[in-house]
């Protein structure tokens, strides 16, 4: 018995993943199942899903350049379909090098 933990321990090892990858995996489940579940995300999360940081996404939304947002109690929430909207809107053709 104790042989066949260490050799599943040991192969485990083996086909473990970089850590980075296990996290991206993670971050992009829960984000799936939260446009399944709800479609309001937080600031934070939306920055995430934009793949802007936290605090470019704020002073967008202080000067009203950012995606469309609601606050709802003391919290700031993006719609999903206002996230996709926006960047949608800012799309350029790849003239750009």
């Amino acid at each position: 018995m104790a042989g066949s933990i260490q050799s599943a321990l040991i192969s485990r090892r083996t086909m473990r993943r970089p850590r980075w990858t296990v996290i991206m995996d993670d971050t992009a489940e829960r984000a799936q199942a939260v446009r399944e579940t709800c479609p309001f995300l937080t600031a934070k999360q939306a920055a995430f899903h934009l793949g802007l940081a936290y605090s470019t996404l704020k002073r967008l939304r202080q000067t009203g350049t950012g995606p469309k947002c609601r606050l709802h109690g003391r919290t700031w929430r993006y719609h999903i379909d206002d996230i996709e909207a926006w960047s949608a809107a800012r799309a350029r053709g790849g003239d750009r090098g």
